[in-house]
């Protein structure tokens, strides 16, 4: 999820859902962190760390059920303006195939993510940006493909990255350090059984819409995405390319969709440094739709 706030002056909020859970059990589902954190798949080649554990004091399937509302409001107020583009689409179909190669590669970084029902959807507008919300909803605005002129390698990347940030369950995590944060010690006794949080999900769905990820989840989206991609015969160079093109757009203020993330000259290092690690997927991923029959 990569700005969700710019949507907000293009396309309506929805009614926020209302959910609540006790403090008691968010931290019982904290202290549970290691018996249900999404461990990293075995075969894993880039260095990333476990996610948060403090994710787990914000229920996944309260999480996912705002967002997938706040998506679905989303989607039918720009259908209502006519900025959604149809299923029949050529670049909606486009984006759609590659996500069905994607995410069989994505789910393995989360056991969940298997049971999700992933959407992918194109919102006619010239920024440059894309979006993920929890449970895998997606959204790419048409200027990031037709500006940049991206190739199905280069938007793999991208959406490789949306997906890992909904994999890796970041949304999750920042919505709980936010509220760990501005709750202070109160919120720590209460969770001891002292008092009682109250509605801490009441306003899930309107946060959703204005969270930006550290540098640090970016930078792990960056990772997990290349990886993602490389798996389904997506070039890791393409990690690179997709980069050098968002940057010299930064002579005119900047895509939307770097606002939060690690400056270019640095995440192309880091890209780099990584692609070695996942070369050898990508050849052996490409070999298997070589071999594959047309």
């Amino acid at each position: 999820m990569c700005l969700l706030c710019d949507l907000k002056s293009s396309v309506a909020a929805a009614p926020r859902p209302e959910h609540v859970w006790s403090a008691r059990r968010a931290f019982l589902l904290a202290g549970a962190a290691g018996a249900a954190a999404a461990a990293l798949p075995a075969a894993a080649q880039v260095a990333v760390g476990e996610t948060s554990a403090l994710r787990n004091l914000v229920p996944a399937e309260q999480l996912e059920r705002a967002a997938s509302q706040q998506y679905s409001a989303m989607m039918a107020e720009a259908r209502a303006n006519r900025v959604l583009l149809p299923d029949g689409h050529a670049q909606v179909r486009r984006l759609r195939g590659l996500a069905r190669r994607l995410i069989p590669h994505a789910t393995p970084w989360n056991r969940r993510a298997r049971n999700w029902n992933w959407e992918v959807n194109l919102i006619q507008s010239p920024q440059i940006n894309a979006f993920v919300m929890p449970g895998g909803k997606i959204a790419f605005f048409s200027g990031i493909l037709e500006q940049l002129r991206l190739s199905d390698d280069e938007a793999a990347m991208i959406m490789g990255h949306e997906m890992a940030h909904a994999v890796r369950e970041h949304a999750r995590a920042r919505l709980a350090k936010t509220q760990a944060t501005g709750m202070g010690l109160s919120l720590l006794s209460q969770m001891l059984g002292l008092g009682d949080v109250g509605n801490v999900a009441a306003n899930l769905g309107t946060q959703l819409l204005s969270l930006r990820f550290s540098r640090e989840d970016e930078t792990d989206a960056d990772l997990v995405g290349l990886e993602i991609a490389a798996r389904s015969a997506f070039a890791p160079s393409a990690s690179v390319s997709l980069w050098e093109k968002m940057i010299a757009h930064t002579r005119n203020g900047g895509p939307a969709f770097l606002s939060t993330h690690p400056a270019g000259p640095e995440r192309i290092r880091e890209l780099q440094a990584n692609l070695p690690k996942v070369q050898g997927l990508f050849e052996q991923a490409r070999r298997g739709v070589q071999r594959s029959p047309t």
